[in-house]
């Protein structure tokens, strides 16, 4: 395993642990069973990797050639149901707020891992040049299992509705394309998972969002 190599595959198991994170504590927020934890945080986890293979043309997707992503979003989302379930205190009172901070870490750090890893595997395999597919790749690599943890939870996809989710992907998926020409693969991904991460807190922060229509109840 080349150095590169070894860097995708480090950030990628860090997206897997943060994206099953995210879609476990979503489906704790459900009062789904211990089986319903571990199928969110699976699919949040491998969903939009899922998604970007078959876009590819990569058969069998990644999840199902090398399936150690999928046994650590399970791993990850059983050990969370059991921190959770021990200390239901945190779900509530003057936890939620920190409950509600994790997750969002949490899910910041999913994106703008998985944003940069789906651009570098569009690269690997030979689209370098086709900046509309690296864009698309690594967009929906990004939101990809979100929307999945969201339809299967019963909820409108986040990124349709709050805090700019989509389009800090694609800035960061924009920026992974002006880094890689001047500095390569490896800052690239660091550099746009950083801007991905730091977008989402922002918004969140400050509470942008883009402009919608109310419907009148």
């Amino acid at each position: 395993m080349d150095y590169q190599h070894l860097i995708t595959f480090i950030m990628e198991m860090l997206g897997t642990i943060a994206f099953a994170s995210s879609g476990a504590m979503t489906a704790v927020e459900k009062n789904m069973d211990i089986f319903g934890v571990s199928v969110l945080g699976v699919v949040t986890a491998t969903g939009g990797g899922l998604i970007r293979d078959l876009v590819l043309g990569i058969t069998p997707p990644g999840m199902f050639r090398d399936p150690v992503y999928a046994l650590a979003a399970i791993v990850t989302s059983c050990c969370l149901f059991w921190i959770l379930y021990a200390k239901k205190e945190w779900l509530s009172g003057a936890f939620r707020a920190t409950y509600d901070k994790i997750m969002l870490a949490f899910d910041a750090v999913g994106l703008g891992i998985f944003t940069a890893v789906g651009i570098s595997t569009a690269v690997q395999n030979g689209y370098r040049d086709n900046l509309f597919l690296l864009v698309f790749v690594g967009t929906i690599t990004g939101v990809g299992g979100g929307i999945l943890r969201d339809v299967l939870a019963g909820e409108t996809p986040y990124i349709f509705v709050k805090h700019v989710y989509a389009c800090a992907s694609i800035a960061g998926a924009l920026f992974y394309i002006l880094l890689q020409e001047g500095f390569g693969q490896v800052t690239a991904m660091f550099g746009a998972s950083a801007l991905v991460i730091l977008l989402r807190f922002l918004a969140a922060h400050y509470k942008w969002n883009l402009p919608r229509l109310k419907g009148s109840d």
